[in-house]
């Protein structure tokens, strides 16, 4: 509840649109937030929509930048590789369906945790393999995961995926949210898959 509440704040101090009636809403329901990045962040999106939508335990997600050193960028200055941030998804669920461990596995499922700075073609620090965590809880689970998914499944490489607090986050741009279902035919990485 503690970590709802601090996201709870840091979206009231940049939405007029929160209201008394939904933080308390927010606050009860116990919601958690959880941020990931796998290269592209239009795929990822798309998964997880696919996945844990629908009643499966996802209540939003966005796209967006997090984890750089420029306010408030924009796509064309993340896309310069100068800003420090990773393209990610950040997702607001319902732990009481799905768990953060469940998210957790299910991101390394969906992209090549082994591509250091890129996916696929897409190279760049801005398409790292990132989890960023909001709480000791989430860090421990997030490094916990790991470990059990390169055992498994990755003996012969390494994961690089970076596991680091959650700084700053930045919406994406309205035209990159939902992305690939509003675009049919867009642009989909070719390692945005389930491995397993």
């Amino acid at each position: 509840l503690e970590s709802t509440m601090e996201v709870t704040t840091h979206k009231v101090t940049h939405s007029n649109h929160i209201t008394n009636h939904q933080i308390k809403t927010k606050q009860m329901s116990q919601k958690e937030v959880a941020t990931f990045a796998s290269g592209c962040f239009w795929g990822p999106d798309q998964l997880f929509r696919k996945h844990y939508g629908g009643g499966k335990g996802l209540i939003s997600i966005q796209t967006g930048y997090t984890n750089g050193t420029t306010p408030n960028p924009t796509y064309k200055q993340v896309c310069s590789g100068q800003t420090g941030h990773a393209e990610a998804v950040r997702l607001e669920f319902d732990p009481s369906i799905v768990s953060y461990a469940e998210l957790v596995e299910f991101h390394f499922r969906t992209h090549d945790a082994t591509q250091l700075n890129h996916q696929g073609p897409d190279k760049g620090t801005q398409y790292r393999s990132g989890i960023y965590y909001h709480s000791p809880q989430q860090k421990e689970t997030a490094e916990r995961v790991r470990d059990e998914v390169q055992e498994k499944h990755y003996k012969d490489k390494k994961i690089v995926t970076e596991i680091q607090e959650a700084g700053t986050w930045t919406n994406a741009e309205d035209y990159h949210q939902d992305y690939l279902n509003q675009n049919e035919n867009g642009y989909h990485c070719p390692t945005h898959f389930l491995r397993w």
